[in-house]
């Protein structure tokens, strides 16, 4: 006893020392250690009982429950059987004498240790495990310990973890569900009765809950007819809430928390009965109840907040159980009903919540429930739209649109920005819903239209509301437009979430949503200027706001230093503000409608179109000619950066319309028609004055955008001979001209070249222009080339000194702009290409000359790899088969194994960069058909496999792996005879194709290295190699060749089986599997007989006797799903059988 005395208080002393401030990280490391060394030794356990009893050192208790945790699931199959008797029998005593007074956490720890023992020995060993729990619930004294016992067996019970074999967990599991229904009844009981015994009774005593639910069952159709009427529980469900008191709302939430954990793995069945889901319903009410939450915090004190707080959380816990039966997708048939009263009793709650009265508006209401409940109501919506709605709609009484109304009413009152996505994310589902029934059945089109239409036009003009400050600034003005997150801010995911519910309604109701958003309503007979009447009608959206902004050129007066904006009045100022924000959304929303005129309907909405197309070029003239983007306003924080946002939105928009103008242009081809002409003549006199230097880079870039889609989308056979255009030109081929910012300079080179290059739509090839397009295009080339083509040394002028820095902003500049122009015609026409490589073909070799003196600047090499890459993609048929060649030697020779190291080791991610681009270069010519680049392959697969390989394979990186695999993936799928010689001869012959084998060596080698990969961490290079090997055997039945079938196969099963063993590759246990699947199949017998039994053989950490259950419970199956299934339970067994068999270790240490 004594010694049991000083062990305690040395354990108590060492915890304290452990914990403490002062301790040093190497003092914490001894103590560890020795800590870890006592739980190892056998007995340990009994010191830990002794400790349990006898300490109140809450340290003390954490280690001791850990020392019996350790020894349950890592060691119990060693453990004598007396000894487990023992501590099954003390355990729980310990527990039941000291719950009350144990901390919460050391209480839940204690009871997870009996559970485990369950999961161990129940019910072989351990037959009263669960008949223990049931008691402790049924004893209102112990009730809350049953609960919290019960809870930690369905979560340590129904989805075990692989600490047990397959067969133990199978029969935990159906142990559980014989038990379901028994501890449903309980957890109903325990609800109801405390529920009926806080209820306010009047003089007749209300109905049992079961009343008129469980005697009579309703048909569906009763139901639903009534399913936003009050619910048959009605009575129930308008009776006061109960106030409770604070043992019995514990009670409550750790009841509705099994019940949350259970619904989430048991099937829906019979056993959920509808007296359990009446009494879920009311303990959900708590949630939606304000009452009792102001009378907490009228009454003032901080225990009634808490407990205001408490029966908040009761109605999210309700919610949790409702949405975990929601989530389930497969619903049997008698469980139908059932549903259809959860969605009912549900939809009575969202109609006390969205209730208008004078009292309360309903924002004020959801304002003050639980966030958290009302996170919980929204999933609810969630899933009833994207699981449930497609077979409730299907009854014909049910009230979708009294729904959709209610929805309607929810989320426009939301009181957070995150409850509102979480509403237009709901909508978004409704709306896909819709789009693809009309789709499978299109007869029903204007029925489903017409049951929607009210609901969708009034969702339309809400949405529309939300993204104007003129109706919602106050919100609007919270939004963060600053902090990037995911790419976007907070403003732009906002109006782009708005904008895809507006896009999606213009999608079902074309009419609608043009009119609403592009026109406006005016007193009296006037009619807004170029609109048709008949679009002319519900509100002022766009047009209110265009006219401010058209009408500010009447108060641009002339200062000193150029022009200022007389609006100085702070109201003023603010209204303008507000007006311009609008605009921009507003432009923004137009631009997203523009592909609802295009294609079949086109003729149909082309006057709708035209009137916006006009308008936005209005609007891009107007801001160019008066240059309100330079103008001095009184607050230039605040308006400047408006003026020029609606500008950019304006020419944003109407670059949205260039496929619109693309098939309006090819109409006017036909027709030869002068407005044509003129929309983008004046679209030309919006953009040329704004590619300069002086104007703001967001401005300038949307009108390099707009001018590419003009050269590029629509391609006018008369651009080239707009005045406007021809400045263009003269700008960026003058030397002396400043340059533009990087990204402006190469979209401008970009449109320029484009509309030498692009063929004209509609024309034939005679017409085209060619001959005169193509020297345009040269002396563009040759201009935007001047300085770069002038660093080739030659012998007659050797190469100017130039510092390197500027040789290197030289190279940069030129190059970007030259790759860019090669990009954007790699898809186009041979004519196009063919142009484009005469103009490029000096700069070309430059750039190849250039190469060798600049092999050790890594960011230039980068710069030229990348260039050369785009012209392989897109120009190599028209460099010709020499030149290529001669590009590809240079890069090899270069490129030699010292070069690669230096690049991969030394230089850091540019340097990796480098030899990614160089290996890409190379996937395109293994790719090349034909016998043209055949001749490289020895020495491709040779640098792969002896200089680039060896330098990475060890390197825990995955830089440059990813690309040298798909190279190697590459050679191999596109170059399959360089391997495998196959005459059809032969096969006939032979009745299979069994080719003779070329270049052995280099097949066995690239195959080494593809099972090397599987050995390293890297799961995004092991996930890439193997679907490439699956490709392979798809594509060329790779695994069905002799070669690796006779010496590859069943090493590469072993490596998946070993990686699936060690769990390292978790993620892709699915994939991993099918893989091993497609190579046992191709010798099924030689799996089973031969790989299988040697595979155990050389497991260790199992005996004879466990490979021999190991390899029984493997079934000779041969389909898929049961093949991946036996594989699945081989590596959980084994896993499980080494986990039981580790030894403990011998040696005894003392505290």
């Amino acid at each position: 006893m004594a010694s049991e005395e000083a062990s305690l208080r040395a354990l108590e002393s060492l915890m304290t020392e452990f914990f403490h401030d002062c301790t040093t990280n190497e003092r914490k490391r001894e103590i560890e250690e020795l800590l870890d060394n006592f739980a190892q030794q056998i007995g340990a356990w009994r010191l830990c009982l002794y400790f349990l009893s006898s300490t109140r050192n809450d340290y003390v208790m954490m280690y001791s429950l850990t020392v019996f945790e350790n020894l349950i699931n890592k060691m119990w199959l060693g453990v004598p059987s007396q000894d487990k008797m023992e501590i099954r029998s003390c355990l729980p005593k310990l527990l039941l004498a000291h719950h009350k007074t144990l901390p919460y956490f050391i209480r839940n720890k204690l009871c997870k240790v009996i559970v485990d023992i369950g999961r161990q020995d129940w019910p072989m060993f351990y037959h009263d495990f669960f008949t223990n729990i049931l008691q402790l619930i049924q004893s209102p004294v112990t009730t809350p310990l049953g609960l919290i016992m019960l809870k930690t067996t369905s979560e340590e019970l129904a989805c075990p973890r692989e600490d047990l074999s397959v067969a133990r967990k199978e029969e935990l599991r159906k142990l559980l569900l014989d038990q379901v229904q028994t501890v449903l009844g309980l957890l109903t009981g325990i609800l109801e009765t405390v529920w009926d015994k806080h209820s306010v009774t009047a003089a007749t005593p209300p109905p049992s809950p079961t009343s008129g639910e469980s005697g009579t069952v309703c048909p569906p159709r009763d139901l639903l007819s009534n399913l936003l009427q009050s619910p048959s529980s009605a009575k129930l469900l308008n009776q006061p809430i109960p106030i409770l008191d604070a043992e019995s709302e514990y009670m409550c939430s750790l009841a509705l928390e099994c019940l949350a954990h259970l619904f989430s793995w048991i099937p829906l069945s019979a056993s959920i009965t509808p007296s359990l889901l009446t009494t879920i319903f009311h303990f959900a009410r708590f949630g939606c109840d304000i009452r009792a939450r102001k009378m907490a915090s009228v009454n003032g004190s901080s225990q009634n907040c808490v407990l205001g707080q408490e029966r908040g959380r009761l109605g999210v816990l309700a919610m949790s159980c409702i949405n975990e039966l929601m989530s389930k997708n497969c619903v049997p048939m008698e469980f139908e009903e059932y549903l259809l009263r959860m969605f009912q009793q549900t939809f009575y709650l969202l109609q006390k919540i969205t209730k208008d009265n004078n009292a309360h508006t309903v924002k004020s209401r959801l304002e003050e429930l639980d966030e958290s409940y009302v996170e919980k109501f929204t999933d609810f919506l969630r899933l009833f739209v994207s699981v449930h709605l497609r077979r409730i709609e299907s009854y014909s009484q049910f009230p979708v649109v009294e729904f959709l109304t209610l929805l309607f009413k929810y989320t426009f009152h939301q009181p957070t920005h995150e409850g509102y996505f979480s509403c237009l994310d709901i909508w978004t589902l409704f709306l896909d819903y819709l789009t693809s029934k009309i789709k499978s059945r299109l007869g029903d089109k204007e029925a489903v239209l017409n049951r929607y239409e009210d609901a969708l036009v009034l969702l339309l003009t809400e949405v529309l509301n939300r993204i104007q400050f003129r109706y919602n600034q106050a919100q609007l003005e919270e939004l963060d437009d600053e902090t990037l997150d995911d790419d976007q801010t907070e403003w732009q995911r906002y109006l782009r979430q708005s904008l895809e519910v507006v896009a999606k309604v213009m999608e079902l109701l074309p009419t609608h949503a043009f009119s609403t958003l592009v026109t406006h309503h005016r007193e009296g007979n006037e009619e807004p200027d170029s609109l048709p009447a008949h679009v002319a009608r519900v509100f002022p959206v766009l047009q209110d706001n265009l006219e401010v902004y058209l009408g500010l050129q009447q108060f641009i007066v002339t200062s000193g230093s150029g022009h200022r904006l007389n609006i100085t009045a702070e109201n003023d100022c603010r209204r303008l503000h507000c007006s311009l924000r609008d605009l921009s959304s507003l432009l923004q929303a137009v631009g997203r409608l523009a592909e609802y005129f295009i294609g079949d309907v086109f003729a149909a909405r082309f006057s709708d179109a035209l009137t916006v197309v006009e308008r936005l070029v209005k609007v891009t003239l107007y801001g160019s000619q008066i240059k309100l983007y330079n103008i001095e306003t009184a607050v230039p924080s605040v308006l400047k950066p408006d003026l020029i946002d609606v500008h950019a939105q304006s020419l944003a928009a109407l670059q949205a319309y260039s496929h619109w103008l693309a098939q309006y242009c090819s109409e006017a081809h036909r027709q030869n028609t002068q407005q044509f002409v003129t929309l983008v003549s004046t679209t030309m006199d919006a953009v040329t004055p704004l590619i300069s230097t002086k104007v703001q880079d967001k401005l300038l870039l949307s009108a390099c955008h707009l001018l590419v889609s003009l050269a590029t989308t629509v391609r006018p056979v008369f651009l080239i001979s707009i005045p406007a255009v021809q400045k263009v030109f003269n700008r960026i081929t003058d030397a002396s001209a400043q340059r533009l910012v990087d990204k402006a300079q190469v979209l401008v080179c970009r449109a320029l070249s484009n509309i030498l290059l692009l063929p004209w739509p509609n024309l034939p090839e005679n017409e085209q222009q060619w001959p005169v397009r193509s020297i345009n295009h040269a002396s563009l080339v040759s201009a935007l080339s001047r300085d770069y083509r002038d660093l080739k040394p030659n012998a007659a002028a050797p190469q100017r000194k130039m510092p390197l820095e500027d040789t290197k902003v030289i190279i940069h500049q030129t190059l970007s702009v030259l790759e860019d122009i090669v990009d954007s015609v790699s898809g186009e026409s041979t004519k196009s290409r063919q142009i484009c490589y005469q103009s490029l073909q000096e700069s070309v070799q430059v750039s190849l000359a250039l190469f060798p003196a600049f092999i050790h600047q890594s960011d230039v090499t980068d710069e030229m790899l990348s260039f050369f890459l785009t012209l392989f993609r897109g120009l190599r048929v028209q460099m010709g088969v020499p030149f290529t060649e001669q590009i590809i030697q240079t890069f090899l020779n270069m490129f030699t194994r010292e070069q690669l190291a230096e690049s991969i080791l030394h230089e850091g991610s540019t340097g990796c960069r480098v030899v990614e681009k160089f290996l890409k270069i190379l996937q395109v010519v293994v790719q090349e058909p034909g016998q043209v680049f055949k001749p490289f392959l020895p020495s491709i697969i040779s640098l792969c496999m002896e200089q680039v390989y060896p330098i990475i394979a060890e390197r825990p990186s995955p830089d440059v792996k990813a690309e040298l695999f798909e190279l190697l993936f590459r050679t191999l799928h596109h170059n399959w005879r360089y391997f495998f010689k196959s005459t059809v001869l032969a096969s006939v012959q032979r009745g299979i194709a069994e080719e003779q084998m070329e270049n052995e060596p280099q097949f066995s080698a690239i195959m080494q290295a593809f099972g090397q990969s599987f050995l390293q961490p890297d799961i995004h290079l092991f996930k890439q190699n193997l679907f490439y090997l699956e490709t392979l055997n798809t594509k060329q039945k790779l695994y069905h060749k002799k070669i690796f079938r006779t010496t590859m196969l069943f090493q590469f099963v072993n490596v998946l089986l070993q990686v699936l063993v060690h769990k390292s590759h978790d993620l892709l246990q699915e994939e991993i599997g099918i893989a091993i699947y497609n190579m046992a199949s191709v010798d099924f017998d030689g799996f089973f007989a031969a790989f299988l039994p040697e595979f155990l053989t050389s497991c260790d950490g199992v005996d004879a006797n466990q490979k021999n259950v190991l390899g029984r419970n493997f079934k000779m199956d041969r389909d898929l799903p049961s093949f991946t299934q036996n594989v699945h339970r081989l590596v959980n067994d084994l896993r499980y059988y080494r986990l039981c068999n580790d030894s403990l270790p011998p040696g005894t240490v003392k505290l």
